[in-house]
């Protein structure tokens, strides 16, 4: 036993003087300068189009696959949008995985896009889910973080690695309304924002959580939202923005958004991105522009923080009365695109 005990602890001593010369390697920080501008677009639409039999077109008329045709058109990324229980079924966890596996085949990056609704959540509307009806604030917390959870786990069983993920959309006052009012209690809101962002890091560690407004060219309605969110101790990687100007306006639209960018970069040390876009399919050549000096100014933003540019609903044509995607009415794309390729 002594002679066992002997040897083993020679071993021992002989793996640690060796290990003594071994050099510790570091893995090196990441060069943002290398990581590629987000390029892309919302197509949550596209299984209820499909569905509906309709079609997407290539310039030359060839009917083509809506994310292959991203994809062929300079898109490098594509967002999803999230409902809780919608009816009928788009958007529901299900369809987001279906969605994210094609997008996943053609090597696109994906951003996750949680409403936290079962329907549309946007500025004037942040209506709680069916199911989440009667909970106070701690079940809000809660219900939210499974829900997070529950659906960045089915992408995760499927391999797929979102790598921006939103908690809530458009949330100019905050999210589940009362209780998330942003106007009415602050803290609420930040409490739900920090749930949703420890359920996203527990699922996928590296994928960054976006805070996401809209009215992107507006300094006094992101300084009220960060400098509160700030105050009272939320967290989120990156500040996404939406801007949706006319074919008139768009420079100054996008004067006012650079120096917001620019400014929420300082104010906060946060990435920003423009997670969603849009403007009359009938104005091509403004939209081309005005997409074109907006992909310009966020590459100009310090230190590689402006992330990306993506359209909302790009494809959409004929459909539920929207007007500003970026197809024609024959269902092929317009010049806009031309500015995802340059």
């Amino acid at each position: 036993m002594k002679k066992f005990i002997f040897i083993f602890c020679a071993i021992v001593f002989s793996l640690a003087c060796s290990q003594k010369n071994t050099p510790i390697t570091v893995d090196p920080p990441i060069d943002t300068s290398k990581v590629e501008f987000a390029k892309g677009a919302d197509v949550s639409w596209v299984t209820e189009m499909e569905a509906a039999g309709v079609k997407f077109y290539d310039a030359t008329g060839k009917s083509q696959e809506c994310m292959a045709l991203m994809k062929a058109l300079g898109m490098n990324t594509i967002r999803l949008r999230v409902w809780v229980n919608p009816s009928p079924v788009w958007n529901n966890t299900a369809d987001v995985v279906a969605k994210a596996l094609r997008a996943k085949s053609l090597g696109l990056r994906i951003m996750i896009d949680f409403h936290y609704s079962d329907f549309w959540a946007d500025p004037g509307k942040q209506t709680k889910p069916a199911a989440w009806a009667g909970k106070d604030l701690a079940g809000l917390k809660t219900a939210l973080a499974e829900h997070t959870t529950e659906v960045l786990s089915a992408l995760k069983n499927n391999s797929i690695d979102p790598e921006w993920v939103q908690v809530g959309n458009e949330t100019n006052d905050g999210m589940l309304w009362p209780e998330g009012k942003a106007s009415a209690n602050m803290s609420n809101f930040a409490q739900l924002l920090n749930a949703g962002y420890d359920a996203v890091k527990a699922v996928f560690p590296k994928a960054k959580v976006i805070a996401h407004i809209s009215n992107g060219y507006s300094n006094t309605l992101f300084r009220w939202m960060f400098d509160g969110l700030k105050a009272n101790g939320a967290r989120y990687d990156v500040i996404g923005m939406s801007l949706y100007p006319g074919p008139s306006d768009w420079s100054n639209f996008n004067q006012q958004c650079l120096s917001n960018m620019n400014d929420m970069v300082t104010r906060y040390s946060k990435e920003v991105m423009i997670v969603e876009v849009g403007m009359s399919w009938d104005s091509p050549q403004e939209c081309r522009q005005f997409l074109s000096d907006l992909i310009s100014k966020v590459k100009s933003v310090p230190g590689n923080k402006g992330l990306g540019v993506l359209y909302w609903e790009p494809q959409a044509y004929n459909w539920k009365g929207y007007s500003l995607g970026a197809f024609d009415n024959a269902g092929k794309p317009t010049v806009a695109f031309e500015a995802f390729k340059n």
